[in-house]
């Protein structure tokens, strides 16, 4: 009786076989663009608070936004990399700063 119910359960199985095929989801950079008004330290503070970098690449990636005009600040999923932007915006523009946050496709 056991092997007839192996049987069975192969057949079953064979009959209702599904493939999945995964998709890696498209990667998106975050960048952050240098203007004549918002403070390093509020970049800092976005660069920690919301992008979860520590004190020393915060303040490397600041330091590159200042001097070379934009700065990477994470690269995440397309969804999560506009909701860290538009966090970054909202605050921002709450702190009375003009900050520009570009997201772009990796």
């Amino acid at each position: 009786m056991g092997d007839k119910i192996y049987k069975i359960m192969d057949e079953y199985k064979s009959d209702y076989e599904v493939k999945t095929n995964l998709v890696m989801p498209k990667m998106s950079k975050v960048i952050m663009l240098n203007d004549n008004y918002t403070t390093m330290e509020f970049v800092v503070s976005i660069l920690q608070n919301i992008f979860r970098k520590n004190v020393s690449e915060a303040r490397y990636i600041m330091l590159k936004i200042h001097n070379e005009g934009q700065g990477i600040c994470g690269i995440y999923p397309y969804d999560i990399a506009l909701s860290k932007a538009n966090e970054a915006r909202e605050l921002s523009k709450q702190a009375g700063y003009p900050l520009r946050i570009l997201v772009e496709y990796e």
